[in-house]
């Protein structure tokens, strides 16, 4: 069987390479303290609780709470055990990282009509976009569907991740290895496992045009 279409090769080589570049940039990094007060303070407004209500709970004085949460003492084990079964939790959820907050990183690329870069190959005519942004989480393209017969590809498609397709314009068959042969009109999608073998072909009086998402 083909290996995996050398445009999503190169594409994903160069996303490593970047990935590879920024961890090796990094490579002095630490690991972070465990922030025991301000995990315990998590839990606490999570089940909307009081400090008050808090220390009723879990038998402990509500100073001592406030000066655990604020990293002023180090609870002993005993002081662990009564706030674990105060908090209706298991012991580990008081050790593990706090949830960060989830920071917008403005990430965005804009690819005008025609502007993509161009991957022909004998029966697509795929046109890579968004290709300004790095370390993608998936692989956008739009793709012309040149291909008149499953005879044109001499074995399947297959390469790695999961692929949604979306008929923008005019009408495909899309032949998949465990299924049967289904037309897709104008405004019908399909999602599947590369992995498993895969071709189009366009069926409509003018070449189908697609849009490919390839995570």
């Amino acid at each position: 069987m083909p290996e995996e279409p050398h445009f999503l090769i190169e594409e994903k080589q160069r996303e490593e390479k970047i990935r590879v570049a920024r961890a090796e940039a990094n490579a002095e990094s630490y690991v972070e303290p465990l922030e025991l007060g301000k995990r315990v303070r998590e839990i606490r407004l999570s089940q909307s609780l009081t400090l008050e209500e808090a220390s009723k709970l879990t038998g402990l004085a509500r100073s001592t709470l406030s000066k655990i949460e604020n990293d002023q003492i180090s609870p002993t084990f005993s002081v662990v055990t009564k706030l674990a079964k105060g908090l209706g939790i298991d012991m580990p959820q008081l050790f593990t990282r706090p949830k960060e907050a989830v920071a917008a990183t403005g990430r965005r690329d804009i690819t005008r009509l025609g502007e993509g870069k161009p991957h022909p190959t004998p029966t697509y005519e795929h046109e890579l976009l968004s290709t300004q942004l790095t370390n993608k989480k998936m692989i956008p393209y739009r793709t012309v569907v040149r291909a008149r017969s499953i005879d044109e590809y001499p074995e399947w498609v297959r390469h790695e991740g999961e692929e949604l397709l979306y008929v923008l314009s005019g009408s495909v068959l899309l032949y998949t290895e465990f299924y049967e042969p289904i037309e897709l009109m104008e405004g019908d999608s399909a999602y599947y496992d590369c992995a498993m073998g895969h071709s189009l072909v366009s069926t409509s009086a003018d070449d189908a045009v697609v849009l490919w998402v390839t995570a």
